[in-house]
């Protein structure tokens, strides 16, 4: 064998190996909402690292952050999402209904229907808390200035309205909770499209007195900006906040990912998915992982929105849908 062969095999072969490794590496997109941004920062680096190690495979997350609502459309409208990690289950259910990417049944396919963390909503005050807030009622009160996002763009403002509705039907009465809700709403100084974004406009533009928040948000922001500025202030009742996530299967079918996608799913509720989901302030649905976190998260009233308003595709069309309560009540 001449040289002029040898190399010619050579350089075959150096090719096949690159195209090998190309092979090998995987990209998976997750779309997800806002107040994750920090959890999958950590999250997609340890996944990465046990892919690798699993499989000799090179694999690369990319994020893809905003309202709820927002992404779900994103998904809807063409955006070739792997993963998607929504604040809520109905969001998910809108892709499934309109473009038939994933099962409608999508949720019986994870444990606690596919919810590997949970939160609720509280309230983030200004150091001292000037306006004396303890409960929903006190947002009510004219003086008060509240920061919500809109529920028609962001899953978080969607927990938040039937919250304050919870509170405001055990406390006045059914035919007396969308006045009281109305009133909440005649107090939002602005109305952002997405959780971040209403945090923004609290901590960093300095708008209202009061942001409604999600527990896991309104803890970052004390890690991030001090005590010495912001305070949490509990209400007396909550809802539980059930975060959603799943596979896109045409989607992941068609970039081949479908094995890298299912484990990255599985491992949020492994040991080290769990720890990095209270490391974050979410909670654990792990019961042994929630134990050991326990004291970080306050305890809190918490109801169910399937005992409060049913399940989220009437609850939906009750309250966001276009001419449903909040349409009204904002219209107002």
């Amino acid at each position: 064998m001449n040289i002029k062969t040898r190399l010619t095999i050579s350089f075959l072969a150096v090719g096949f190996l690159i195209s090998n490794i190309a092979m090998a590496e995987k990209i998976l997109l997750n779309v997800s909402y806002d107040p994750t941004r920090e959890l999958y920062q950590e999250f997609n680096q340890e996944f990465a690292r046990h892919w690798q190690a699993k499989t000799n495979e090179t694999i690369t997350i990319k994020q893809s952050h905003g309202g709820s609502g927002k992404q779900a459309r994103s998904v809807i409208e063409g955006l070739e999402a792997d993963i998607v990690s929504l604040a809520l289950a109905n969001d998910i259910n809108a892709i499934a209904e309109k473009t038939q990417l994933l099962p409608e049944d999508w949720q019986k396919r994870l444990s606690y229907n596919s919810t590997p963390y949970t939160s609720t909503i509280i309230f983030l005050v200004r150091k001292g808390n000037p306006k004396g807030i303890k409960d929903w009622a006190d947002l009510a009160h004219p003086d008060v200035s509240v920061i919500t996002p809109n529920p028609k763009t962001s899953g978080g403002a969607q927990w938040n309205y039937l919250a304050a509705w919870e509170y405001g039907k055990r406390r006045y009465g059914e035919d007396k909770a969308k006045d009281f809700v109305s009133t909440i709403y005649r107090n939002v100084a602005v109305l952002d499209s997405s959780t971040r974004g209403s945090t923004a406009s609290f901590v960093e533009r300095e708008t209202g007195d009061v942001l409604i928040s999600w527990e896991n948000e309104a803890f970052q922001v004390l890690k991030e900006y001090g005590e010495e500025k912001f305070e949490i202030v509990i209400p007396s009742l909550s809802i539980l906040a059930e975060p959603t996530v799943a596979l896109i299967d045409k989607i992941v079918d068609k970039k081949g990912t479908r094995d890298a996608a299912e484990a990255y799913l599985q491992y949020l509720y492994s040991d080290a998915g769990q720890e990095i989901a209270a490391k974050h302030f979410f909670r654990p649905t792990d019961a042994r992982v929630a134990e050991k976190y326990a004291a970080q998260f306050p305890k809190i009233e918490l109801f169910n929105i399937n005992d409060a308003f049913g399940d989220w595709k009437s609850t939906h069309k009750t309250h966001f849908s276009d001419g449903g309560t909040f349409d009204q009540i904002y219209l107002q």
